[in-house]
């Protein structure tokens, strides 16, 4: 069977799902036993949109047919990552971001409403997180050169100006008027570890509002955010059962292979590792995720995945779950049940890799 097409029936995905439909009539007529395995897979068609920003891609998956204008609406919500990264980025001198960087130190700089929220909740984070989660790291960022991509090991005394320049305790955040100051030279935001998980969440919400109640979103594939599910299932508490969407968590030693799969639902995930930055140094390795109480890199977890309600407290949390360590981060999680955190690390004698979990996830290896 043949069908035409228009270009809408192509956005929407249509096409596609028409195919499948097809393959699953012809089963139904020679009466083989395909039929569920058939449906399954007319389930799992998927359109992709998709756009670099944010120096990797972005992209969001639909149920294709689904939606008359899921495709549109996919596009429209990808817009807005352009803006934030115009916003937000500090490799661009024009972002408000810089501009704070740049000037802060000297006067109150007014600060936009929707930044001004995000800094409040990236310093309560980071005072949850006792310290580990922080924002104005950007000059330790400096200091080990992973800013110009040519790793360097600092000196004490680098190590150390670095150090006196970083912590929130630097920063004044008037919520009077809206504005922020820097109370030394030298301070520096960067909100690189948080900010794909932000985008993600304002993309889900133009989503949402236009309707769009099951997709998937992810930015270079280690920030992820999944509502609704995979497939065209109506009845929410159904939607729970069929499991969301499978989401991969990458192995920390073969970036080729998956360590384990997540099963998410209205909720995110985030994963951290050294795997994407990291330089030798007279034979021994250095991660770009540094701990902002010791200006080191942090070391003892191969990978840190969280799950939370949404993309920027799971950006965040992974990172600071790197950092912590196992121990303390599985036990942040237990005092926070709306959490949940997938860790991998090193096995001390024989080599290999441990996976401890903590909170309500549905993983499978």
């Amino acid at each position: 069977m043949t069908r035409k097409s228009t270009r809408r029936d192509f956005l929407r995905g249509k096409l596609a799902a028409d195919n499948v439909a097809d393959a699953m009539e012809v089963a139904r007529s020679r009466g083989g036993s395909q039929v569920a395995e058939d449906r399954a897979a007319a389930e799992s068609y998927v359109v992709r949109v998709s756009r670099e920003a944010m120096a990797c891609e972005f992209e969001v998956r639909l149920n294709a047919g689904q939606y008359d204008r899921g495709t549109e609406a996919a596009l429209e919500a990808l817009d807005t990552v352009d803006a934030l990264e115009d916003q937000l980025s500090v490799f661009r001198q024009s972002s408000e971001i810089s501009r704070i960087n740049q000037t802060a130190a000297d006067e109150a700089v007014d600060v936009s409403p929707s930044l001004f929220a995000l800094l409040e909740t990236v310093f309560r984070w980071h005072d949850e997180t006792g310290g580990v989660f922080d924002v104005t790291s950007a000059p330790l960022w400096h200091a080990w050169g992973f800013a110009r991509r040519e790793g360097t090991v600092p000196d004490e005394r680098q190590l150390a100006d670095a150090l006196d320049c970083v912590g929130t305790g630097l920063v004044e955040l008037d919520a009077d008027s809206h504005t922020i100051r820097f109370r030394k030279p030298g301070v520096a935001l960067n909100l690189g570890s948080v900010g794909k998980g932000y985008a993600l969440d304002r993309c889900a919400r133009k989503l949402l509002d236009a309707g769009i109640n099951d997709f998937l979103i992810h930015g270079g594939g280690s920030s992820v955010l999944a509502h609704g599910c995979l497939g065209h299932v109506q009845d929410e508490p159904a939607k729970r059962a069929a499991g969301g969407w499978t989401v991969g968590i990458r192995h920390p030693l073969r970036p080729d292979r998956r360590l384990a799969e997540v099963r998410l639902c209205d909720r995110a995930l985030a994963t951290s590792g050294s795997w994407a930055q990291s330089f030798v140094h007279e034979g021994r390795r250095y991660g770009h995720i540094l701990d902002p109480r010791t200006g080191r890199p942090a070391e003892g977890v191969l990978s840190a995945t969280a799950i939370a309600p949404t993309a920027a407290m799971a950006d965040a949390l992974s990172t600071a779950f790197y950092v912590m360590g196992a121990d303390a981060s599985l036990a942040y999680c237990r005092e926070r049940p709306e959490l949940a955190a997938v860790l991998a690390c090193p096995v001390r004698h024989g080599g290999g890799i441990e996976i401890r979990t903590a909170g309500e996830c549905r993983l499978d290896l």
